[in-house]
């Protein structure tokens, strides 16, 4: 027994090192005003290139093959075979609303690699998108592919929301030896919020019921009352290997303390995005702030007792600016606020840059890992709508670079073709090109952090102003375009799809131009103000904050005095 906890504690803390750094935050539609499901992502890496993927419908011969590509490195994993047909995808959702975002945890060490798996994590949402029209359809497709071809990646929470239900599902290979995965998957209960990154949260769930099937019987999973689905040999597995006491109990089995234990990091860097989105729409989480912030409490099983639930019942129903405000989190209104500590610099840059630990004087200390980060590939919220026709019903509103100073435009995903601005192809990460939205954005943002207390707040007005324009133009499309569906189907996809690229590039031309502006205004230090009627604008120099000021004397000591 002691060997068993021994082992979990050491691969737990390997699998946290590892980890990627992705948010997600899952609303249903009873905890939306409009009645929309939601899912937010933020794909976090610091080599990922922020573009908006497309893939067209088609019709495909018998025999055709598909060949997969790792998401993350591009590398060849082989062929697999094409589906008869497949739908068309606007990044993370189709054309008929569905929406699958992710985010990496890692997991157990011995299970972070399968020789001759093909379906990476990237590939079994971008396949099952092609191939899937709802949640309970996805999570089949998923979890068939990666029993037949292998799981090439390692621990993954999966959100998936069509327009009438958000499903959480968590992922693990099988490690060598043994081909595919183990896994849950658990529906939202209507009104709740659930939110996952980089830590696996299911942890204890129902193993027998009416609404409980395992894989087994994965042909009854298009039941509504169905709400938990399980690997059949998903406790057995961990026992069969170590990772769950053999004799302990299967009612007591916890995928996420067996697979993904946590640790101080995981808690620190990764529940406390959690906290800070239940803490938002929630005035009960104050009782988890100790947790989140890495004081972990647990059992002779080595299993937390003090974490947060998987899902909480919001305290109203939130709109979808918020959602995207929600995203742009710093731990802003807590002690860890990250323009609040001497960190942030005399400019209140909620940001640090990697690595996020360090040590000093033999001990060890880390920089906050907050929702917003700098490193940020692109980042979307969807929105799938039942009451409207699926080609106008589904919307990725998508941003490019730190979500708290991107723009968030409206893509409905019924759209064949993405805006030229944001497609595949135009710049990479080693790339520049100013026709990119990836680098206009980069550029305006990374200016930013230099004097963001400066800056920042007219990114903000002028972020907030456009997207609640957005916001405006959608619900005059949505009436429209709904009316002139059901005479004109072609007609009514060209005009949205239209409408959708010309405002991502004319929002990108509105950024290149907005850095100019930003650019004459800031430079050299100085804060210029341009006069109506005079050649030269006016020029302020603010004086640094006097901590900052003492903090240069202390350093400097008499040096910089002057003499009399």
């Amino acid at each position: 027994m002691r060997k068993f906890y021994l082992i979990t504690l050491l691969l737990a803390g390997l699998a946290v090192m590892k980890s990627e750094a992705c948010t997600n935050f899952l609303l249903t539609k009873g905890a939306t005003t409009d009645g929309s499901t939601m899912i937010t992502y933020s794909a976090d890496s610091h080599v990922l290139y922020g573009e908006l993927y497309h893939w067209g419908a088609g019709i495909w011969k018998e025999g055709t093959m598909l060949d997969i590509y790792e998401w993350d490195t591009g590398k060849y994993m082989g062929q697999i075979p094409q589906a008869a047909q497949t739908y068309n995808v606007v990044g993370n959702m189709n054309e008929f609303q569905l929406a699958i975002g992710e985010t990496t945890y890692g997991g157990l060490e011995a299970l972070a690699t399968q020789s001759g798996a093909i379906m990476d994590y990237g590939s079994l949402i971008y396949v099952t998108l092609q191939r899937a029209k709802t949640a309970r359809e996805a999570i089949v497709v998923m979890t068939d592919l990666v029993a037949k071809y292998g799981y090439a990646s390692s621990g993954e929470s999966f959100s998936i929301s069509d327009p009438d239900e958000v499903w959480i599902l968590e992922m693990i290979g099988k490690g060598e030896g043994e081909k595919g995965a183990v896994w849950v998957a658990r529906l939202v209960p209507d009104g709740y919020v659930c939110a996952h990154a980089n830590q696996a949260r299911i942890t204890t769930f129902p193993l027998k019921g009416k609404d409980v099937i395992t894989s087994e019987e994965m042909d009854k999973i298009y039941n509504p009352e169905v709400t938990t689905v399980y690997a059949k040999d998903v406790i057995s597995f961990a026992k069969a290997k170590g990772f769950y006491p053999e004799k302990a109990k299967d009612s007591e089995f916890s995928f996420s303390d067996t697979y993904n234990p946590l640790n101080f990091g995981a808690a620190r860097s990764c529940e406390i995005r959690v906290w800070a989105f239940f803490n938002a729409v929630n005035s009960d989480m104050a009782q988890y702030w100790d947790y989140a912030k890495g004081k972990i409490i647990k059992d002779e099983k080595r299993y937390a007792t003090n974490r947060m639930p998987l899902w909480i019942l919001p305290d109203r129903k939130v709109d979808v600016l918020e959602v995207m405000d929600f995203m742009r989190d710093h731990l802003e209104g807590t002690e860890l606020d990250m323009s609040k500590d001497p960190g942030a610099g005399p400019y209140e840059c909620p940001y640090r840059w990697r690595p996020m630990s360090f040590t000093v004087d033999g001990k060890e200390y880390v920089h906050e890992r907050a929702t917003a980060t700098q490193q940020t590939g692109f980042t979307f919220v969807t929105q799938s709508r039942s009451w409207l026709p699926d080609a106008v019903g589904g919307i990725i509103w998508f941003g490019v670079d730190d979500a708290a100073s991107t723009v968030y435009f409206p893509m409905y995903t019924c759209a064949t073709r993405v805006p030229e601005s944001y497609a595949e192809g135009n710049g990479s990460m080693m790339e520049f090109t100013t026709d990119a939205a990836f680098w206009v954005f980069n550029q305006v943002t990374n200016f930013a952090y230099t004097r963001y207390n400066a800056i920042h707040p007219e990114i903000r007005a002028k972020q907030k102003a456009l997207e609640e324009q957005y916001k405006t133009f959608v619900a005059f499309n949505d009436k429209a375009a709904a009316d002139m569906y059901a005479q004109n189907p072609e007609g009514t996809v060209a005009y949205l799809t239209d409408f959708s690229c010309n405002t991502g590039d004319r929002l990108v031309e509105d950024w290149r131009n907005f850095y100019g502006y930003l650019f004459c205004r800031f430079m050299d230090g100085n804060i210029k103000t341009a006069v109506p009627g005079q050649k030269n604008p006016k020029v302020e120099q603010p004086q640094l904050p006097e901590w900052y000021l003492r903090n240069i004397i202390e350093a400097a000591g008499d040096k910089l005095q002057v003499m009399e």
